[in-house]
């Protein structure tokens, strides 16, 4: 798993200007993750943007009162839709493993049903990619990135 960016905020630095700070670099940490997040022969791609968007909302979350009412709560809403279709993705590729490093230990008259269970949570990755590339595309096409950017500047902003 990918580990988040220190971010040092000191006592003196004020709340507007450490969550534009901490915003940006979460929100960077997500687009940084986003490359090849599809693919689905290396699951710990999905799985680091998944938590690199649990990271970035829950620090939108922590400093809500920094930005502007209307484009805060728009931006959160994409950012928990994009974490939700992660999640539609995630959820089976953990299945897969586990079932796959079981299907190892079963007895051969087992094997059909484990199988048969693999091959449902592979249909299950193949439909939460599908909502994957979507969300993707969805977000691509709102500019949530620089959305976030723009979130990020407004918080200093209102610092002058």
């Amino acid at each position: 798993m990918a580990k988040a960016k220190d971010i040092d905020v000191t006592p003196d630095e004020t709340y507007g200007r450490a969550a534009a700070r901490v915003v940006r670099v979460r929100a960077q940490e997500l687009f940084d993750h986003a490359e090849n997040v599809l693919d689905t022969s290396d699951i710990e791609r999905v799985h680091d943007m998944r938590v690199a968007s649990r990271r970035l909302r829950a620090v939108l979350e922590i400093f809500a009162p920094c930005f502007p009412r209307a484009p805060f709560e728009s931006v959160l809403s994409d950012v928990k839709a994009l974490a939700d279709a992660l999640g539609e993705r995630r959820d089976p590729d953990v299945h897969i493993d586990a079932m796959a490093a079981f299907a190892e230990k079963v007895t051969a008259t087992q094997r059909p049903g484990v199988q048969r269970l693999l091959e449902y949570q592979r249909e299950r990755q193949t439909r939460g990619n599908e909502i994957l590339a979507t969300e993707l595309e969805r977000v691509e096409r709102r500019d949530l990135h620089a959305r976030l950017m723009a979130l990020a500047d407004a918080a200093e902003e209102a610092l002058q």
